[in-house]
């Protein structure tokens, strides 16, 4: 089966050497200010992966964090005259996606709520930038290293989805072996339990994990996603072997709403989530 990949929206609008320029004179001026991508983005409130792919093009720099290096680096000015440019570059990000996909990044788009449940890999708005890199690099058949670059970017770029404002509400449910499965090796994979641990801190997100000596278990099928755009009603979307299925049925999707009540209920709870990740962390 070819596997063919859409143009990301960056690459579609011609706004990909606007985020390349941007990332190349922000790594210049931390640079030049002698601060790592860590110290920077304690400054900022991202992670160092997050800076990393913005000083690479792949994903947007974002308003908060070019003003903010703008001032810390004493840039007068350079960074924040961007500012315009890329807000308009990221309301086109948002309404502008592959026809397969479009359907699906619509409602995620204004979704007041997106609840996950994940079976065999850590779902793509959780995954750290190796992490993801692995899971596309490992893919069979194999990608050319360009098309791994541009799904990589494609996928952080959906992080942006945490950080609008109203917040929506999260919950992501996922089996234990999902955590347990060192998709790229011991570095890459403590860095995502990190993640995890960061992403389940947030107040708008609930993370729970399905422990695997659970006798009971109401859905053994696939992964699925629950979505419920604002003023529209829930549906559901699942991807089987490259072949994405959104699901607008009422029946069908309160079948998925009532598995997915029974798979959160049968979970470890929040904080016995996190506990148990912490845990992994330090037996490493």
């Amino acid at each position: 089966m070819s596997e063919q990949r859409p143009e990301t929206p960056a690459e579609a609008d011609g706004t990909t050497g606007l985020f390349t320029a941007l990332g190349k004179q922000l790594r210049i001026l931390r640079e030049r200010a002698g601060m790592t991508q860590k110290e920077f983005g304690q400054h900022v409130g991202y992670g160092p992966d997050a800076i990393s792919a913005m000083e690479r093009g792949v994903r947007v720099p974002r308003p908060e964090v070019l003003e903010k290096g703008d001032e810390l680096f004493g840039a007068g000015g350079l960074l924040k005259e961007a500012i315009p440019e890329v807000k308009e570059a990221m309301t086109r990000a948002r309404t502008r996606h592959p026809e397969w996909y479009r359907s699906y990044a619509a409602l995620e788009a204004e979704a007041v709520s997106l609840y996950d449940y994940s079976t065999m890999g850590v779902l793509g708005l959780l995954q750290t930038e190796e992490y993801s890199r692995a899971v596309f690099t490992q893919r069979q058949p194999p990608l050319d290293e360009a098309t791994i670059e541009k799904r990589v970017t494609d996928r952080l770029s959906r992080q942006q989805f945490f950080e609008r404002w109203p917040a929506p509400e999260c919950s992501f449910v996922m089996e234990q072996a999902v955590l347990e499965r060192p998709i790229g090796g011991p570095g890459v994979h403590a860095d995502q339990l990190r993640q995890l641990l960061r992403i389940g801190g947030m107040r708008n997100v609930q993370l729970q994990v399905m422990p695997t000596t659970r006798h009971e278990h109401p859905c053994l099928d696939n992964s699925f996603t629950l979505l419920t755009p604002k003023g529209k009603e829930q549906v559901a979307y699942m991807e089987s072997h490259a072949y994405p299925r959104l699901i607008i049925d009422r029946e069908e999707v309160r079948i998925f709403a009532a598995r997915y009540g029974i798979i959160r209920a049968q979970a470890l709870n929040p904080q016995e989530s996190l506990d148990l990740i912490e845990k992994m962390l330090e037996q490493r």
